[in-house]
């Protein structure tokens, strides 16, 4: 069986995602989006068995909790106070890159599937980057999927990812991977929408 190795950009993620709920539910919803990360993780597994998954992003006190449920499904998470992490955006998505460029010498006569939650293209003219790093893997024998929303995906890194593996737009999956909390008190009544139960049917 293939292993799956899961690399996780919450931040580009999260961030992206408010825009697509501006878009689907209007822009009251922006400050109430939330990113559902169980059922994210398992869009990315897709009742795949995981040999490695590894998530960066932040840490406002409520989410603690959260990314510590992913840790005991098996997540390494790597976390930064969300005051710091725009000043440290560049230094986490290295992070990120140099887990998955260790693990393509790691398995290098043994590799699996890369898993890639992010859209962030930027570097490839540079050789750096995500998508840069994906090229690599791939040349060495690695299979690739990329999971982004459509519209914040970079292009060119989408359109490589459709014709060397596969790219799985968020959008299609949007109602079970995200939901809405209640709003703030002080500010007009909104009600919660949960999280849809998760469909790998529609996994391409």
């Amino acid at each position: 069986m293939d292993k799956v190795f899961i690399y996780w950009d919450n931040s580009n993620i999260f961030i992206s995602g408010q825009y697509v709920a501006a878009e689907e539910e209007g822009e009251t919803v922006y400050g109430r989006f939330r990113i559902h990360f169980a059922n994210l993780l398992a869009l990315a597994r897709n009742d795949r068995e995981i040999e490695r998954a590894v998530a960066v992003g932040s840490v406002p006190p409520p989410l603690r909790q959260v990314w510590n449920r992913l840790e005991n499904e098996g997540v390494t998470v790597h976390l930064q106070e969300r005051g710091a992490l725009q000043g440290r955006e560049i230094g986490v998505d290295q992070e990120l890159q140099v887990q998955m460029l260790r693990d393509s010498l790691d398995y290098n006569g043994d590799p699996g599937i890369v898993v890639l939650l992010t859209g962030d293209g930027a570097g490839f003219m540079d050789g750096a980057g995500f998508h840069a790093d994906l090229e690599r893997m791939h040349r060495r024998g690695w299979r690739i999927e990329v999971l982004s929303w459509r519209h914040s995906c970079n292009r060119r890194m989408r359109e490589w990812a459709e014709q060397n593996g596969t790219f799985i737009a968020l959008d299609d999956f949007y109602n079970s991977v995200t939901f809405l909390e209640p709003s703030e008190p002080g500010l007009p009544p909104e009600a919660p929408r949960y999280a849809e139960t998760l469909d790998l049917s529609k996994h391409p």
